[in-house]
């Protein structure tokens, strides 16, 4: 992964669910977290994203917004948002230039087949647009609690 904490965070301009647009240029100002998951609806991306749906009471007095991001295109992500009611951005990158600018569109190897796909990666991302912290190769227990750590601590 080639970005750093303290490098900028690289700009962002994506389709999300509940017909809203999010881009880091209407973020900047306030920190938010940008976490990349591989795909809506599968167990792993489920789980994460209900943590980060009962995170934001921790997040949200800090006011720090949660965004969600895969490949999906928008249709199965609305589907995903509504069956476990996510009211946070879940944001659509189908042609994957957000996921190669901020690293996280790689090589991955599943029965010795090798494929591109998304490595499950969290960014926080301060008030100036800068990293302020990053956690590669997410597991997805208690990571949601651990972000809010951070956020706390920013």
């Amino acid at each position: 992964m080639s970005l750093t904490v303290g490098d900028a965070a690289p700009d962002f301009t994506m389709p999300a669910s509940g017909g809203r647009t999010v881009s880091k240029a209407g973020l900047l100002g306030k920190p938010f977290v940008l976490y990349f998951y591989p795909k809506a609806d599968t167990p792993g991306c489920t789980k994460q994203a209900c943590a980060f749906q009962e995170a934001p009471p921790q997040l949200g007095k800090v006011g720090v917004e949660v965004i969600g991001v895969s490949k999906d295109k928008m249709k199965p992500i609305e589907k995903f948002a509504e069956k476990y009611g996510l009211t946070f951005p879940l944001a659509s990158d189908a042609e994957t230039q957000v996921a190669e600018a901020y690293g996280v569109w790689v090589e991955k190897s599943m029965y010795g087949k090798k494929y591109m796909g998304m490595e499950r990666t969290t960014f926080l991302i301060d008030a100036e647009g800068k990293i302020a912290a990053i956690w590669p190769k997410v597991k997805v227990e208690g990571h949601a609690a651990a972000v809010a750590k951070a956020v706390a601590a920013l």
